[in-house]
């Protein structure tokens, strides 16, 4: 597979996310332990619960598209990393961090939790 520019990505909830910038997503899974005596002092691990979550951010363009951090109201979160490509799963948002400064750009940032099995991407 050929390298990817960035510059083609969005955030999707239903419809694309204006003014993103940016996002990240940390796929991670438990490393139980279960060392013991036969193990001749070697370390070994199976794995234990997976998880998902990550962030996303951007310019504020009018009223955010996703005004309150709600865990009763889950997204369909798409994070693409071109047309075609992306990580998909059910999420809900942990939190929205808005800044401004007198010589700046105001910003949104977003937190989000995946609650269901995540989708990478295929290819």
């Amino acid at each position: 597979m050929a390298h990817l520019s960035g510059k083609a990505g969005y955030v999707d909830t239903g419809s694309a996310v204006a003014g993103i910038k940016s996002w990240s997503i940390d796929y991670t899974s438990d490393a139980l332990e279960t060392t013991d005596f036969a193990d001749a002092g070697v370390k070994s691990y199976i794995v234990g619960g997976k998880g998902w979550s990550g962030s996303f951010e951007g310019y504020k363009e009018g009223v955010e598209q996703i005004l309150t951090a709600d865990a009763a109201s889950p997204v369909a979160l798409k994070l693409y990393e071109d047309a075609t490509y992306y990580w998909g799963g059910n999420a809900i948002i942990t939190g929205v961090h808005s800044s401004a400064s007198h010589d700046g750009v105001v910003s949104v940032s977003y937190d989000f939790v995946g609650i269901a099995a995540l989708t990478p991407p295929a290819g």
